[in-house]
């Protein structure tokens, strides 16, 4: 056994198991890289903005404690001093530094904003105005009455923690988004390997399952998904192949059978007339295996035609269903010993009218083939019924006087080379195959057949029913 089978195989698989794995992670890392990606983005914008207005709302509240001071003092009388949050101020009159805090002595005005009186303005200076350069601060401009001495008060704070803050909280996405999104591919692969589990079990029985055993079924997990139904189709596929497989094999095996005794009959009667010379009783004989073997031949690949799904209804139109009733009648009054009787009445249908003839002229023979003397024939339009207004479609029906088919027996005759009776069948050229035929054709008309209880002849009634034809103005 080769130990990398398994992963040779679904290396050849296009779209396998790893492919499928490997999509789906990565889809999964990309997605969630753009979403952190935008996420740090936001967060280290949002951070940075938060404590910026932080430090101009201390700037503010710092001017604005100065003005109040001067207010009830002279500006030269008012004591400046650096504030606990690091926020320095300069009093102003004009182009003069009235007033200052102590890191801002003999420093020139830090601006040439003049507000009105009660009026802020603020902006962003460098640090180099203050003596630290390289940094950024926060300027906050307030206009105070020039009675008290000053026309404004100047206050600037710091932006290096707004700055260091940010640049940290960068650091932090930088190291933590590569992170999670390892985690995030890591959980992403286990839990997509660990659902498409199933998938490969479905596979690698599906490969093992040859077309010389298709009893075998794929494993169905307990759980109600995709993945559940995949396995459930597959299974009815497997299902349906296995009955397929069966059913030829069934037709191959009975076929053999069936054409062998003409067959053998035929090369019989040829090799005595080459000895003792040919009879009328063996031309007579030969002709006659011959009509049947051509009749067997006919119906086996009507069969197989059907069952491919080709020539089960050809081109549709409006059929009498009674003409062909009548025509059947008047073929069957020519013979000699049977008496015909029927009850036909208008009925037409929308289907085939050479397959519908075939499903009639297969049912009257079987009829004939069966009874003692005494067929009837009878046929009619169904009830009408249905809000679409159309008609219910018609029926057929054909007894005989024969000894009638068991109840039990009733469904198993429309199976292929079915016979109750077989030597009297073998006898009178029946192969078996004519009420298959009808069904398979009755049923691709979507109508149903089924023998019934007798009604007028103790023998056995076969029914047939034809849906109803298109409503007026649909498309033929």
């Amino acid at each position: 056994m080769d130990p990398t089978g398994t992963a040779s195989r679904q290396a050849r698989l296009p779209g396998g198991r790893v492919g499928v794995r490997a999509r789906a992670t990565a889809a999964a890392v990309a997605v969630v890289a753009l979403a952190l990606a935008g996420s740090a983005f936001v967060l280290v914008g949002l951070v940075n903005r938060t404590i910026q207005e932080t430090v101009t709302t201390a700037a503010s509240t710092r001017v604005q404690e100065i003005a109040a001071g001067l207010d009830g003092r002279g500006a030269s009388d008012q004591p400046v001093l650096g504030s606990e949050d690091g926020a320095l101020v300069q009093v102003l009159r004009g182009d003069r530094v009235v007033a200052a805090s102590p890191d801002l002595v003999g420093v020139a005005p830090l601006t040439a904003m003049t507000p009105g009186p009660g009026q802020e303005q603020a902006s962003r200076v460098d640090g180099s105005l203050v003596g630290e350069p390289g940094d950024s601060y926060r300027l906050v401009v307030l206009g105070v009455n020039p009675s008290t001495g000053a026309d404004r008060v100047v206050a600037v704070q710091s932006l290096a923690v707004a700055e260091d803050t940010a640049a940290l909280v960068s650091r932090l996405a930088l190291v933590g988004v590569p992170v999670l999104l390892a985690v995030v591919a890591a959980a992403t692969w286990w839990s997509v390997g660990r659902a498409l589990r199933p998938v490969e079990a479905i596979r690698a029985r599906t490969a093992r399952i040859g077309a010389d055993d298709l009893s075998a079924r794929v494993p169905q997990p307990g759980t109600r998904d995709e993945i559940a139904a995949l396995a459930s189709t597959m299974n009815a596929m497997l299902s349906r192949l296995e009955a397929s497989a069966a059913r030829q094999r069934s037709f191959v095996s009975d076929a053999g059978h069936e054409l062998r005794s003409p067959i053998a009959t035929i090369r019989t009667e040829t090799e005595v007339a080459q000895r003792v010379g040919a009879s009328d009783r063996t031309h007579q004989v030969v002709l006659d295996e011959a009509v049947r073997l051509e009749r067997l031949v006919t119906d086996m690949l009507t069969l197989a035609s059907t069952d491919e799904g080709h020539g089960r209804v050809g081109h549709r139109q409006d059929v009498d269903l009674d003409d062909l009733l009548s025509a059947e009648r008047s073929r069957l009054r020519a013979r000699a010993g049977l008496q015909v009787s029927g009850e036909v009445a208008p009925a037409r249908v929308w289907g085939d009218p050479g397959a519908l003839a075939r499903v009639v002229r297969n049912a009257v023979d079987n009829a004939v083939r069966h009874s003692r003397g005494r067929v009837h024939l009878s046929c009619g339009p169904a009830a009408r019924g249905g809000a679409d207004g159309r008609d219910g479609g018609a029926w057929f029906a054909v007894e005989d006087d024969g000894p009638g088919i068991p109840v039990a027996d009733r469904e198993r005759v429309f199976g292929r080379f079915v016979r109750l009776d077989e030597a009297r069948a073998r006898e009178d050229g029946g192969s078996g195959l004519g009420l298959a035929i009808v069904r398979d054709i009755v049923t691709a008309h979507g109508g149903e057949v089924r023998f019934t209880d007798p009604q007028l002849l103790p023998g056995a009634r076969l029914l047939v029913e034809l849906p109803a034809q298109p409503p007026p103005g649909s498309s033929r």
